[in-house]
């Protein structure tokens, strides 16, 4: 496919979009569709790579509302789960893991979109385990918002707080599972190139996202993302 760089530089544009309108959604999105392109084994690196910079502009826009206190111990545990899922994607067949990471985006999309809501999680416990399944989720697909996003919820975070907190965690993890890649050999020279295509794509997306999310109520515009990713999920199932 002679084009596809310019596919995935578009799918890194709504990914970035999504993730600065709503504050999550960014490998939710971009992991939906980039195995279709390119493969799972690049789309994995590529993602956690853009999303240094994409997490890193939307921490900086937050970063008033973070709270370190409230994100230690998820950030802890998804580092050290972060390994385990990256040894995961190496030896699983390619078409398990898209069944399970279709499994997780329709999952939580169908969770976002139902309105569930758990019983608080204020424990350590939920803590651990939340950010351990999300470095796990993380490592293998990219996908570490999840779990965490559940905890969040669970914890009934202000939206300021939310978008903030999320940002914090996502970059350290994204950070975490680049260094991973990059020590395994899964940051190619090809992921290199796909990266550099798309930045400007990315750049317009943050900024379309940045700059409609005083316009667009974000509740609505997640309502669309969730729908949308539990057709992909189901895809990728199927």
């Amino acid at each position: 496919m002679a084009n596809y760089p310019f596919i995935v530089a578009a799918i890194l544009f709504l990914a970035a979009f999504t993730q600065s309108l709503s504050g999550f959604g960014l490998a939710l999105v971009s992991m939906a569709m980039l195995p279709h392109v390119v493969g799972i084994q690049m789309a994995t690196p590529l993602v956690a790579v853009a999303a240094i910079a994409i997490e890193g502009v939307l921490l900086l826009r937050y970063r008033q509302a973070l709270n370190v206190h409230a994100i230690w111990r998820v950030v802890l545990a998804s580092v050290v789960g972060i390994p385990v899922g990256i040894v995961w994607l190496r030896y699983l067949d390619e078409r398990i893991v898209l069944i399970v990471l279709g499994v997780v985006i329709a999952g939580y999309a169908l969770y976002a979109l139902l309105g569930l809501r758990l019983p608080s999680m204020q424990g350590s416990l939920w803590a651990y385990f939340t950010g351990f399944l999300g470095g796990m989720l993380g490592g293998a697909y990219n996908t570490s918002g999840p779990p965490v996003i559940v905890y969040a919820d669970g914890n009934r975070w202000e939206p300021s707080e939310f978008k903030s907190n999320l940002q914090g965690f996502f970059i350290i993890n994204s950070f975490v599972v680049m260094v991973s890649h990059l020590v395994v050999g899964n940051i190619t020279p090809e992921v290199w190139r796909l990266l550099v295509v798309s930045l400007p794509a990315i750049g317009l997306g943050l900024l379309a996202g940045m700059t409609l999310d005083r316009w667009v109520k974000p509740a609505v515009f997640r309502r669309i993302v969730q729908v949308l990713l539990i057709l992909m999920g189901l895809r990728l199932i199927f």
